[in-house]
């Protein structure tokens, strides 16, 4: 069985309607009640509300999971939130739900995973970062934050649970078209988010956990390869990268300019 958080909306929603299509038993959850009845009335799937930043609400979900579908095989932490704004504007509020939600959320259904998969000695828990995994991203520092944390802990947990046949994926898009790539829209400060060539959909995403992910359980994995490798160089070469983001920031600009004329 796998259950998807964030399945609500964006990409947990499209991975849990495509995913519940070819036949596999799905738990879709979210804080979103109104994007889990819509999953609920097209697909043949289970769903259950869930507030990823409370342990209690994870062992809830977990065991009616197990008493009436089954045990979980695969969790795919999806569940984001992306907030762009400049370090001096930062609120207390927008630091929390960074933390709470991107970095706490995984840390918590990584963990509730773990000890059940574990004991069973088979298991593959897959976690969503971004290639601001792989990169700082000024204007979406809280957002970059919180994904470098996701990275480092799955990165450390998975060679704690690889002796006991539990498999942990890193998955690192670039942008993708969803409601939060919309929002980001609305933003200077997310400029650099669109300073690639052109945003992934939701289908490239499911072709990605189809047919890499679930069947090779890679270690991480970040598409587009060029957006990739420019991220990670950024990282290795933060003082090169620094002199590049303002023509990037130039770049994505006129490219969210053009975004937003497009989506009216």
């Amino acid at each position: 069985m796998i259950l998807l958080t964030g399945a609500g909306s964006g990409i947990g929603k499209h991975l849990a309607g495509a995913l519940a299509q070819r036949g596999h038993r799905v738990v879709a959850t979210d804080v979103n009640e109104q994007g889990l009845s819509e999953l609920s009335m097209a697909y043949a799937l289970t769903t259950y509300r869930l507030d990823v930043s409370v342990a209690e609400d994870w062992e809830r979900v977990f065991e009616a999971a197990e008493r009436d579908v089954g045990p979980v095989d695969v969790l795919m932490n999806i569940a984001g939130v992306l907030k762009p704004g400049y370090v001096d504007a930062f609120s207390p509020r927008d630091v929390e739900l960074h933390l709470d939600v991107n970095v706490k959320g995984t840390i918590l259904g990584t963990a509730a995973a773990a000890r059940r998969m574990k004991p069973r000695g088979e298991g593959h828990i897959i976690n969503f970062g971004s290639l601001a995994s792989l990169a700082p991203v000024p204007g979406l520092s809280l957002y970059a934050a919180s994904k470098f944390a996701v990275r480092g802990f799955s990165l450390a947990v998975a060679t704690e649970l690889a002796p006991h046949n539990v498999f942990v994926t890193l998955v690192m898009p670039d942008a993708v078209q969803t409601p939060m790539l919309d929002l980001q829209a609305k933003y200077e400060e997310a400029a650099l988010t669109f300073s690639g060539p052109k945003p992934l959909t939701t289908e490239d995403i499911e072709r990605l956990i189809l047919d890499k992910v679930l069947p090779d359980k890679p270690l991480e994995v970040a598409i587009p390869t060029f957006r990739a490798a420019l991220a990670r160089f950024a990282c290795t070469v933060p003082q090169i990268a620094a002199r590049l983001s303002p023509l990037l920031k130039k770049k994505g600009l006129a490219s969210q300019a053009r975004f937003k004329k497009e989506r009216g």
